[in-house]
């Protein structure tokens, strides 16, 4: 599907799954180099920056963290970037760039945003809004951490395991997605500043300072959820430790008791006074005082 955008003399190009018509098409009218259009007829592993004197390719993943469109862990955009206009490619829905778009539609980024004179600065407030919506997703995170903490420190720290390890899991394909994203935009602020000249030089290291803040994020949400996962692991290993002294010192006490009660009920011929009237409850007084005893000298052992 091919959205086509304009703004004075700058044009959008945003194409979703886009055909080889499609992509011959856009190649034709904007001299795409042909090593680009190949590549945009379908998905790239690594993110990477070519340059080709005229226009800049750019291959970015961003993470899919809330992502309802598909079970995919991270969304592939491609960029073409030429003088004055901008090429966007991915193969399914991207919510930064479909909001983007309507903004754009009704002008309402325009009056408020100065596009400048060349497509690089429509580049810079679609990345920053990208980066953006990274941000809003990485503060759910927080938030999610808050209440991890919360419950923990709370005593449902056995409940806390399966939250975190999903909280955990989120992260790693987070950090996976953009974890080339700061070189990239490093090669890139060189090859915008030959493009574009070195007005826009501030706002290609502005892109790169979004990435760097988002990493920055990423790093400490992960770096407390570890926190958060030891200090877990420490509360279920000192509840599991009481619970099983709980139950040797009650199986110590039941020890005694339980000797007392197979002496007694071997044969009444060989224990006296089994054939007068009271001797059961002769026995429990036997049996009370065993696990009396028992439970004193733990007491005066520091074991409960």
């Amino acid at each position: 599907m091919l959205k086509k955008l304009t703004y004075n003399r700058l044009t959008w190009i945003d194409l979703e799954s886009p055909t080889k018509e499609e992509v011959r098409g856009v190649m034709e009218s904007y001299d795409i180099h042909p090593l680009v259009a190949e590549d945009l007829l379908s998905e790239t592993i690594r993110p990477k920056v070519d340059y080709y004197g005229n226009q800049i390719y750019l291959v970015l993943h961003f993470p899919a963290v809330n992502h309802s469109h598909g079970d995919k862990t991270s969304e592939e955009v491609d960029f073409v970037v030429g003088k004055n206009f901008l090429i966007t490619v991915h193969y399914e829905t991207v919510d930064s760039l479909l909001e983007f778009s309507k903004m754009f539609e009704v002008n309402s980024v325009l009056e408020k945003s100065n596009l400048g004179e060349h497509a690089g600065f429509l580049f810079f407030y679609i990345i920053r809004e990208l980066y953006k919506n990274l941000s809003s997703e990485l503060n759910i995170v927080r938030k999610t951490l808050e209440t991890i903490e919360s419950e923990i420190f709370s005593g449902n720290e056995g409940l806390m395991v399966e939250k975190i390890s999903n909280v955990n899991h989120k992260l790693i394909n987070f950090k996976q997605a953009i974890r080339f994203h700061k070189d990239v935009l490093s090669s890139f602020e060189v090859a915008a500043r030959d493009l574009f000249g070195e007005k826009f030089a501030f706002y290609a290291k502005a892109i790169s300072g979004e990435a760097y803040e988002v990493a920055s994020i990423l790093d400490g949400h992960k770096e407390t959820l570890m926190d958060f996962w030891n200090t877990n692991d420490s509360l279920l290993s000192s509840k599991t430790n009481k619970t099983m002294k709980a139950l040797a010192i009650l199986a110590a006490i039941l020890l005694p008791v339980s000797i007392v009660g197979q002496i007694f009920g071997i044969s009444s011929t060989y224990v006296p006074f089994m054939d007068q009237p009271g001797a059961f409850f002769t026995v429990l007084e036997v049996m009370g005082v065993a696990a009396i005893i028992m439970y004193a000298v733990s007491k005066w052992k520091k074991w409960l």
